[in-house]
């Protein structure tokens, strides 16, 4: 057997961001090591009060993320006899069952159990983000493919260099498919048929068409991709964490489900936020602004664009607050 490619996480702390460098080798590939500790930074992240985004990168100089080690892919599923679609659904269920449980993963390491919990294990890492309280913002510096791509689609935004890179699903081309999300995050990025005929395809999209379809939120010159991921990374996470938490929940899961049920999430979200402390501050704060002024403090000309670049309607509409106190 090759050895393994150790890949790593190198964090950088720029104050409510935090900026993560994927070093996944010579050849920029995610293994289980970057997926050990992408679960541990996404759950330091939403703990701490302090951390309000998460900017990802790339450390090759031409990719974010390659792709899986392939050999992490292929020795896992040698450990495994072939299954019909029913049989790997409970292996499926099996594995999220022991990741719920805890404490046995360390037991199945050479059991044919393992591959699948190792899969959901990074299913899982995806979902807390899209639950979390923390904007996770992709800089792609290069290139990303199959899971790398996936990573990608599980951020909240996504910055792309301009050039010659790619981003995709090349899954087909290997006689597999997608198991990282693909299939559901790109499908809810793009639409049903435009995502259906890339994966069907194996063929990946440029900066420029990625921007086209909203598979990518921005595209700028390779040395800027940072800069503007931080922008957003800054921009988006001045809003207060409980209500990003509350947010991202009702469209990502809420989003997905029958129009009754999605509004069910929406109302529990809502009450969530309604009903805690720095909702019912800030509704108070307003209310009060209001009455001072003998205005709505969104309607006093320029004060909707001073409250979308701080991220909070405190002290809206005065004139003796200062823009400290407002981020506050």
């Amino acid at each position: 057997m090759a050895e393994d490619v150790r890949g790593n996480l190198e964090i950088e702390n720029r104050g409510a961001v935090l900026v993560a460098r994927i070093d996944g080798g010579p050849l920029g590939l995610f293994g289980n090591d970057i997926a050990e500790q992408l679960d541990v930074l996404v759950d330091r992240a939403d703990r701490d009060p302090d951390v309000h985004a998460v900017v990802f990168t790339g450390t090759h100089p031409e990719r974010f993320v390659s792709h899986a080690e392939v050999r992490w892919l292929q020795e896992g599923g040698a450990k495994v006899p072939s299954v019909g679609v029913k049989g790997a659904s409970a292996l499926a269920r099996t594995a999220r069952g022991v990741n719920r449980t805890g404490g046995m993963q360390s037991l199945l390491g050479k059991t044919p159990l393992w591959p699948a919990v190792q899969l959901e294990r990074v299913h899982q890492t995806f979902l807390k983000m899209n639950q979390s309280g923390v904007i996770f913002v992709a800089a792609l510096n290069g290139s990303a493919l199959g899971l790398g791509a996936e990573f990608s689609w599980a951020n909240d935004l996504r910055v792309m260099a301009d050039g010659d890179f790619f981003i995709g699903q090349p899954e087909v081309l290997l006689g597999i498919m997608p198991g990282g999300g693909g299939t559901q995050r790109l499908t809810r990025l793009i639409g049903t048929h435009r995502s259906l005929v890339a994966i069907l395809e194996g063929k990946p999209f440029s900066p420029a068409e990625a921007l086209a379809i909203g598979a990518v939120d921005d595209v700028v010159p390779q040395d800027q991709v940072l800069a503007r991921a931080m922008e957003l990374a800054e921009h988006f996470g001045s809003r207060t964490k409980g209500s990003i938490a509350s947010i991202k929940r009702a469209v990502y899961f809420g989003g997905s489900m029958s129009l009754s049920d999605g509004l069910h999430v929406e109302r529990a979200e809502f009450l969530t936020t309604a009903l805690s402390k720095v909702g019912q501050e800030l509704m108070l704060d307003y209310m009060a602004n209001s009455e001072a002024s003998g205005e709505l403090p969104l309607y006093i000309p320029g004060v909707y664009d001073e409250v979308l670049q701080t991220g909070t309607t405190r002290g809206a509409g005065t004139t003796t607050t200062s823009g400290s106190e407002k981020k506050q």
